[in-house]
């Protein structure tokens, strides 16, 4: 798909680890973009023009006015959406299928994996009415799991694939808030190189202030 310089891409978001994946991969490929805020403290992700382009109620989603043959695209599902920029431009997506792969591998390793389960933890550490034991305890140590994977995953390299990829932004935004999540990086030396590292970029900071 080719890039063209028309209206500014549509993103329905909000302020979530889900929500500034596509900001950050927007700003890293120097897409024109807008922001649609999707307020979902507010339940704003049930409006039914939301559902049009989102038919799980689930933020991030994208209209793109510049689709496919020049016509509009709408997308959903964060993982989806990485995928769909990657191709369109050609950025963080490697067009090489053995490298491309890789990064299929560690992308859907998080949208399945690392995202649900660090999620649960948030939620029953941080914003569950009840507090239930058991469920905080097998959440933040399939957590520390999941972070083990990544660090050994991380010795010896940069990045998840051969380069910096869509992989890398997709954990990162989940990553950056071990902390709610009951994970010390103290441990994880790897996991902190590769964190620091991706924070300090410009494009990064500007994807997580846009929203």
């Amino acid at each position: 798909m080719a890039v063209t310089t028309g209206q500014p891409i549509e993103v329905h978001t909000w302020s979530t680890p889900n929500g500034w994946k596509i900001p950050i991969m927007l700003e890293e490929c120097g897409l024109p973009y807008r922001i649609v805020p999707v307020n979902i403290g507010k339940g704003e992700q049930m409006a039914p023009d939301f559902l049009a382009i989102s038919p799980n109620n689930k933020i991030p989603a994208i209209v793109d006015p510049d689709g496919p043959d020049g016509r509009p695209i709408s997308v959903f599902e964060s993982g989806a959406i990485l995928q769909y920029l990657g191709r369109k431009t050609g950025c963080l997506y490697p067009a090489d299928e053995r490298a491309r792969v890789a990064v299929d591998e560690w992308l859907f390793w998080q949208v399945g994996g690392l995202g649900p389960m660090l999620g649960q933890a948030h939620h029953f550490r941080i914003y569950a009415q009840e507090k239930i034991p058991y469920a905080v305890e097998r959440y933040t140590e399939e957590s520390k799991r999941l972070y083990g994977v990544l660090d050994r995953r991380l010795a010896g390299r940069d990045h998840l694939a051969d380069a910096y990829s869509i992989a890398d932004i997709a954990c990162l935004t989940w990553v950056k808030f071990h902390e709610k999540q009951g994970v010390a990086l103290d441990a994880l030396p790897n996991v902190r190189r590769w964190r620091d590292a991706l924070l300090a970029r410009p494009a990064v900071q500007r994807g997580f202030s846009a929203i």
